[in-house]
């Protein structure tokens, strides 16, 4: 490691922030793989889990595993207050104005799908138009298609340039009064692109359009505040901010929730069930059918309170720090093509190497005890774009460490040798 990264880190240290302090409360970084200690650099696919969210569930399983909201016995009543203290927690995470706006789903693929039926196959017609970007996860390409098939709506793209970056000047031209959605990520999981939103969402506003931000990759990088950013709605993922799988979040408008029916239906949902009709619950629970992820709703409210702790400032200074590490490392590489060279983006390093495919590159790695991503990653079109069939990607989180890009980069280079 450099002596100007020595110095980055010794800096941080006097912050607060003390990454080797941090890597002790995840336990599944200090293992071994295939003989050499385990790098992980996927957290754009998933993150890991600090102790206290483990903690977490297991003492809701342990101590007060019980249904929710309908029992008047101490477990229910446990389990109902801790899973009710994480919506006040993910309210003031994203600054939502009420618990009302905070939804419970699976996971931001969820999340969107409900925005699209439950709001847009209500609100659309086949003289309407949605626009998205060819940055998008296919979780916010897919329901909008199956939208605009069902509607007869427009589909409409945002282009990207050749660093990964929107061509802002052709979504100007694309919004017209026929705009009803926009939908588009916050940062993409392909390229670590940061998106303009709030002048996204300022430009359909002009236009009385609803806006939808994918926050899947953004939530455990930089803060949100949905007020100041004034979208209508924000969907993120539990997992991907060191969360347990299978929970995520929907933030939207209360005005927009209390008009838009039920996505499914089923207990908790309802306040009154006749064999001929049915009337639904208050929000947030008219969208929350059936038993929930209690469990996972809990350990992400520990997630929260954790990366609360360290602090979102802290972690975006630090990660900047190691992707502009990973970037001047990787451009000494003959061969090494990146892609995604936005001037603001975050934490992806996604590339290419002449003449060796990433699957490859993605087994050398792990055989080296490296983990990264290598496909697609779920973004066809952006591949399109670039005319290349996948990338591959390291995608960085607080807890790893210039140490450990070293070692990605020593893995590349051994990749180059195998091939050569």
């Amino acid at each position: 490691m450099n002596k100007k990264s020595n110095a980055v880190q010794q800096q941080n240290q006097l912050l607060g922030f003390d990454v080797k302090k941090i890597r002790n409360d995840f336990p599944i970084l200090h293992q071994i793989i295939n003989g050499k200690p385990l790098i992980y650099l996927d957290n754009a696919a998933t993150s890991q889990k600090p102790k206290n969210v483990l903690d977490a569930i297991e003492k809701y399983y342990r101590e007060y595993n019980s249904n929710i909201h309908r029992g008047v016995h101490t477990l229910s009543e446990n389990a109902t207050e801790a899973y009710e203290l994480a919506r006040l927690k993910i309210k003031n995470f994203i600054n939502a104005q009420s618990n009302k706006e905070v939804i419970f789903v699976r996971g931001a693929t969820e999340a969107i799908n409900l925005v699209a039926q439950s709001f847009g196959r209500n609100s659309l017609n086949k003289n309407d138009e949605i626009i998205i970007t060819e940055l998008e996860h296919h979780a916010n390409i897919v329901p909008w298609q199956l939208l605009s098939k069902q509607t007869g709506a427009t589909l409409k793209f945002i282009p990207i340039n050749d660093n990964g970056e929107l061509i802002i000047e052709e979504y100007e031209k694309l919004l017209s009064k026929n705009t009803k959605i926009v939908a588009v990520g916050h940062i993409s999981n392909a390229l670590g692109t940061i998106n303009p939103i709030k002048t996204i969402i300022d430009m359909a506003h002009e236009y009385d359009a609803k806006v939808l931000i994918d926050g899947a990759q953004a939530t455990s990088h930089t803060s949100v505040d949905v007020q100041k950013l004034d979208c209508d709605f924000y969907a993120f993922s539990g997992h991907k901010v060191f969360g347990p799988t299978g929970v995520g979040v929907l933030y939207g408008k209360e005005a927009l929730l209390e008009k838009m029916p039920p996505y499914q239906g089923g207990g908790d949902m309802i306040k009154m069930v006749t064999m001929m009709d049915t009337q639904y619950n208050d929000l947030p629970y008219k969208f929350e059918a059936g038993t929930p992820n209690i469990s996972g709703v809990i350990g992400l409210g520990a997630a929260i309170d954790y990366v609360n702790e360290i602090g979102l400032a802290n972690i975006s200074q630090y990660e900047d720090e190691l992707l502009n590490y990973a970037n001047q490392l990787a451009s000494e590489i003959t061969g090494l093509k990146f892609i995604g060279t936005a001037k603001q983006k975050t934490s992806i390093l996604s590339f290419t190497l002449k003449g060796i495919h990433p699957h490859d590159i993605g087994t050398i790695l792990n055989n080296e005890g490296v983990a990264i991503r290598t496909g697609h990653h779920c973004a066809m079109p952006v591949m399109e774009r670039f005319k290349i069939p996948a990338t591959s990607r390291a995608s960085f989180a607080f807890y790893n460490t210039h140490e450990e890009i070293d070692e990605l980069i020593k893995a590349i280079d051994k990749c180059k040798k195998v091939f050569n």
